[in-house]
């Protein structure tokens, strides 16, 4: 007889053997399989020892028996619990003894195979630029028996002029989104995704269309929080108008001043997603509407801003002072230089008499070059100021000549009164008529006329044969004769014909104007 061939001296064990793979697992039984170690120690191997250890638990037990040594490569482990999930290791004896334990499998469950799962659903692309996509999508319907849950997920594209589809993660994603990079510009490509568990993968889900490797096409839109639509600035200032915007693809940008294109000493500068109009140096002549057009083959979007170049206005021609009605004083004052060229320039009127040494505003955004002052005392002595306002500032003043003088005391000589029968009533008669108003939209307009007649007469206003005495949108009122009317905010629903009819026992007066408005 002969005995084993044995290495001499010390215990001599034999390698780790490759960790266990999962061949199969089933509700009552898991079957694996494993490789020969690397090193047998010298002598002929003579099994294996299996352990198992429970997912979340330190304890390794043996599954064979120590007097039961498996003598093949693979085992069936049926002391197991269903729905519990397990890991394994193996180790080699000789007859030196039992081996170093291999790595731990895998986990696995001890349940029946699963069935590969349903294709995804929703598929579709959320975003897009020049090098990536965003693709998304819905997990399949778990159905079991037929179709089970998803575990994972492959992304795979194609160009269009390819013919084999390029898987993107090695790995399944758990994740239904997923952002595919490395992209060639303008590029067609094909997308679909497969799902994926133990039981195998799922028929793959396409997309019905290509997509091309740019941005979703977007249609214009400004972004500014606030965007003002009307710019004073005083002229030799720079003017400068910003506008941020989003638009895909990348549209084209086009400014205009009252709709032509912008002069040569007009900078603009567009960049992605912003573009900006600058005048280093700006003149009256710059004032206007600016317009930028925004516009890509989804749509087109436009903004417009008035910008006022303008600065603190010339004062007002000379001042004069007539006396139509008694207790009543009239400036009539030659317009500023800067009128016909600012059309929101007006006009303010400031009044001082001999008992008062304040200045005192009497009158406010006119804007027309005649004003009446009422309330004109005997035996006193006025200054009149008028002042021209525009959106920069106000002029110095023009000043009026002084308006009535002081009496001087005389001796009172007590003469007896003399009885005369007079008839002092007349008909309404208008010693000042109304003239033509043209006013602009959102300013005051005033209008006035002067009236006589005894007894006193009833006024009555009309816009357009319609009474608006009792029209809270107009302010109207009648003092010593004089009759006028304030709209303080004019629209264009204002413009018509304004009549002012004076009755009393004796008759009545009228007279008529029209009231024009401009933008």
């Amino acid at each position: 007889m002969e005995t084993d061939e044995m290495q001499a001296g010390k215990f001599a064990f034999p390698g780790p053997p490759t960790p266990p793979r999962v061949v199969s697992a089933f509700n009552d039984c898991i079957n694996l399989s494993w490789s020969l170690p690397a090193g047998n120690g010298g002598s002929r191997l003579l099994g294996y020892i299996l352990e198992k250890r429970k997912q979340g638990s330190n304890i390794w037990t043996v599954v064979n028996a120590i007097d039961e040594i498996i003598k093949d490569k693979k085992y069936a482990v049926r002391d197991v619990v269903e729905g519990m999930e397990y890991e394994f290791r193996v180790c080699a004896i000789n007859l030196s003894g039992a081996g170093e334990y291999s790595n731990a499998s895998e986990f696995v469950f001890a349940r029946d195979p699963k069935k590969p799962p349903g294709k995804v659903t929703g598929l579709k692309v959320i975003e897009t630029s020049y090098t990536n996509m965003v693709v998304t999508w819905t997990k399949p319907e778990d159905k079991p028996g037929i179709q089970d849950e998803a575990k994972g997920y492959f992304v795979e594209i194609r160009r269009a002029d390819w013919i084999e589809w390029s898987r993107c993660n090695t790995t399944p994603i758990i994740m239904t989104s997923y952002n595919v990079k490395g992209l060639k510009s303008m590029d067609m490509y094909w997308v679909r995704v497969i799902a994926m568990n133990d039981g195998g993968e799922s028929t793959p889900e396409e997309l019905p269309n290509y997509i091309f490797a740019m941005p979703l096409p977007v249609r214009p839109r400004f972004t500014n929080n606030k965007m003002k639509s009307l710019m004073v600035v005083r002229a030799g200032n720079s003017v400068r108008i910003r506008v941020n915007f989003e638009a895909s693809p990348r549209p084209e940008i086009t400014w205009l001043k009252d709709n032509v294109p912008v002069m040569k000493h007009v900078t603009i500068s567009n960049s992605d997603g912003a573009s900006q109009l600058l005048i280093p140096t700006s003149e009256r002549s710059d004032s206007g509407i600016y317009s930028v057009l925004v516009k890509n083959i989804v749509g087109q979007e436009t903004f417009c801003m008035e910008v006022r170049v303008t600065d603190d206005p010339k004062p007002p021609g000379p001042v004069e002072l007539e006396e139509s009605v008694p207790g009543t004083v009239t400036l009539i004052w030659q317009p500023s230089p800067d009128e016909k060229r600012d059309d929101r320039l007006h006009y303010t009127v400031s009044k001082l008499d001999s008992t008062n040494h304040t200045w005192t505003t009497v009158a406010d955004r006119l804007f027309n070059n005649r004003f009446t002052v009422c309330n004109i005392l005997q035996g006193r002595e006025y200054h009149f100021r008028v002042y021209a306002k525009n959106d920069m500032g106000i002029s110095a003043p023009s000043e009026s000549p002084t308006w009535g003088m002081a009496k001087k005391k005389e001796k009172i000589v007590k003469i007896e009164p003399t009885t005369k029968d007079c008839d002092l009533q007349c008909t309404p008669t208008f010693i000042v008529l109304l003239k033509p108003q043209t006013a602009t939209v959102g300013y005051e307009c005033y209008m006035s006329c002067a009236v006589k007649g005894n007894p006193t007469p009833r006024i009555t206003w009309y816009r357009s044969h319609v009474s608006i005495n009792t029209d809270t949108n107009y302010y109207i009122s009648n003092t010593c004769g004089v009759c006028s009317l304030l709209i303080l905010r004019v629209g264009p629903k204002d413009v018509g014909e304004y009549t002012v009819v004076a009755e009393n026992s004796l008759g009545q007066a009228e007279c008529s104007t029209v009231l024009s408005v401009r933008e």
